[in-house]
């Protein structure tokens, strides 16, 4: 990561240790990545696991891939320097939610592995989760639900991953799914089911008996 470009900032600490935080709040602050194409069932995806975790009493956070670039990352296009820049930022964003307590939920196409990486290396070991929502470009193709594949064919888009920029899939990512022929649910639960194990949280009965 590079250094800021001004050199009169100090990076001020906090009274309230990460540990105590996640005492209060009863839970471990994580980022689970969603990563994928257009198409594959990310945000929908990341979305119904905020909700399962919200009903299970933990406290958690979507950051949309779409709604950054209307605000936050407003400025950025879809170029190579671009897109790593967006991913840049979010890890970012993430990671201080992350040390908030927050279990933060991202849905970002973020095609390439370097980038993810370098996202995961602003946490420490075990709490970046990386979930591969591997649905076959055919199948995201057929869904196209914002009508953006056609327009790639039809050459009206630049830079489309998957048809004229690359993905670069994960190697060894915490959890793949592929969401063709299964249930919103059923792929949600899967991956709170991986959180769980990975002691992120107590399910609500069991924080209730302890």
């Amino acid at each position: 990561m590079k250094p800021p470009k001004s050199k009169n900032i100090t990076w001020q600490g906090s009274h309230v240790t990460r540990e105590e935080r996640e005492l209060h709040m009863g839970q471990k602050g994580a980022v689970v990545w969603f990563t994928g194409l257009s198409g594959s069932g990310k945000s929908t995806l990341a979305r119904r696991v905020e909700q399962i975790l919200l009903e299970q009493e933990v406290t958690a956070y979507v950051l949309d891939g779409d709604n950054l670039r209307h605000r936050l990352n407003a400025d950025l296009g879809f170029s190579p320097s671009d897109r790593t820049e967006n991913i840049r930022r979010v890890g970012c964003v993430a990671q201080l939610m992350a040390d908030a307590g927050l279990i933060c939920l991202t849905a970002f196409i973020s095609p390439y592995r370097t980038d993810r990486d370098a996202a995961r290396a602003l946490l420490d070991a075990g709490r970046f989760f990386e979930v591969f929502v591997d649905t076959p470009l055919d199948v995201c193709e057929r869904r196209d639900p914002k009508g953006l594949y056609k327009k790639a064919r039809a050459g009206t888009i630049p830079n489309f991953t998957g048809i004229s920029a690359p993905y670069e899939s994960p190697v060894n990512p915490e959890l793949a799914i592929n969401t063709d022929g299964r249930t919103v649910y059923d792929c949600a639960s899967e991956v709170v089911e991986t959180l769980r194990t990975h002691g992120l949280f107590f399910a609500a009965v069991e924080r209730l008996a302890v």
